[in-house]
């Protein structure tokens, strides 16, 4: 059974992503662990004196938290009718990437999916705080959803790669496990200025092409061009469905999200987003 965790503030953006992930996985047998985290806006834990006006809060915050899983519960169960699927809630009294990396270490969950986006929904963000940090943080795979994307079929699948990854079974089997119902199309996608593959890039090639042998698949190549520019022109010209990355520490993955700002990435996602750690 797969384990997928639904971290959730209760927004339209939050159900739009947990209606996403119920209809992406309708196919398989699934235990879908609710998640809310709750903490006052501004606390210091080591420096808190908990008077009756501060318990007062922190029960007031855990009662809007239970109650919004409660309700949540019950409106997937309505809209969601699947003997596949089964639910479990919990509310807790910590920071969303705190309690994530609490619950991965007690084995809760084998995936997490999330928006782009936070409540607010700000249009100059292109990921929210959260997203970014748990999915650079992340020890097992994200699938990030743009907000109000609306559900479609994985039926072709763009993974860029600079393939200097060593990939293994725990990189390739999230994504197989996830578009093979599908029967899906795998386009592999490699950008550079024209330098030829290396013995290990090219080796690290081959180990793809065998562990998608079964899958249809494509490997593109272009020329002058960095990632941003390639993922982007091929968006324009394919319908893509899901974005695949792998986060390798020191590769390409991280220059793109993490080493620019926000607003210099030019890079604006509008498909949920698969991130895979390379180390799990």
């Amino acid at each position: 059974m797969k384990k997928i965790l639904l971290p959730t503030d209760f927004s339209k953006n939050s159900w739009n992503t947990i209606k996403y992930a119920l209809e992406l996985f309708k196919h398989q047998e699934c235990n879908f662990t609710l998640l809310n985290t709750y903490t006052p806006i501004i606390y210091q834990v080591e420096h808190m004196q908990l008077g009756s006006a501060q318990l007062g809060l922190l029960e007031t915050l855990q009662s809007v938290s239970e109650n919004g899983l409660d309700e949540m519960e019950q409106k997937m169960l309505t809209h969601f009718k699947n003997p596949k699927h089964t639910y479990s809630k919990i509310s807790s009294f910590n920071t969303l990437t705190t309690e994530i990396k609490e619950l991965f270490n007690g084995n809760t969950m084998d995936l997490i999916v999330m928006g782009t986006k936070g409540a607010t929904g700000a249009k100059e963000v292109l990921f929210g705080t959260n997203t970014v940090h748990i999915i650079k943080n992340a020890q097992c795979p994200v699938l990030a959803v743009p907000d109000d994307f609306s559900f479609e079929a994985p039926h072709e699948v763009l993974f860029p790669s600079d393939y200097e990854v060593d990939f293994q079974e725990k990189h390739v089997q999230p994504i197989l496990d996830i578009v093979t119902p599908y029967k899906a199309r795998i386009n592999f996608l490699n950008a550079s200025y024209g330098y030829d593959l290396s013995d290990l890039q090219e080796k690290n090639r081959r180990k793809l092409d065998d562990y998608f042998k079964d899958m249809a698949h494509i490997f593109h190549s272009v020329s002058n061009q960095n990632v941003q520019e390639a993922i982007n022109k091929f968006q324009l010209k394919n319908r893509i469905n899901l974005l695949v990355m792998i986060n390798n520490k020191h590769s390409f993955f991280e220059n793109l999200f993490f080493k620019s700002t926000i607003k210099q990435i030019g890079f604006h996602l509008n498909i949920p987003f698969l991130v895979i750690p390379s180390k799990t």
